[in-house]
């Protein structure tokens, strides 16, 4: 899986933790934090174990600009599209929340 290294020591730096805190936080090897940092490549456990460590979604780790290109642009493009409609999906699945509860509380 591709990720974005720089927003991965982004996050890091965030913290003031060494790749070592940072390995040691997730139960990751040294090394696959460096190699995460440097080349972005990473197992979907251990993109899991980066989303919690540092409390973000998946999506925010995703570097949607270095996803492998399958015929043509359409792998990208549905990338982002299936990313786009999840954000509509929960901004609209949030007002409607927020519709109900007003109307229950109204």
């Amino acid at each position: 899986m591709r990720l974005n290294p720089k927003t991965i020591k982004q996050l890091r730096d965030d913290k003031n933790w060494t790749q070592q805190s940072l390995a040691d936080a997730c139960g990751l090897s040294l090394r696959t934090i460096q190699r995460v940092e440097k080349e972005g490549v990473a197992s979907r456990e251990t993109m899991m174990s980066l989303c919690a460590v540092f409390e973000v979604k998946q999506s925010y780790l995703i570097n949607l600009d270095d996803i492998e290109e399958t015929n043509g642009n359409q792998t990208t493009v549905n990338m982002k599209l299936h990313l786009m409609m999840l954000g509509a999906a929960a901004l609209f699945g949030g007002l409607v929340g927020a519709g109900i509860l007003y109307l229950l509380i109204g």
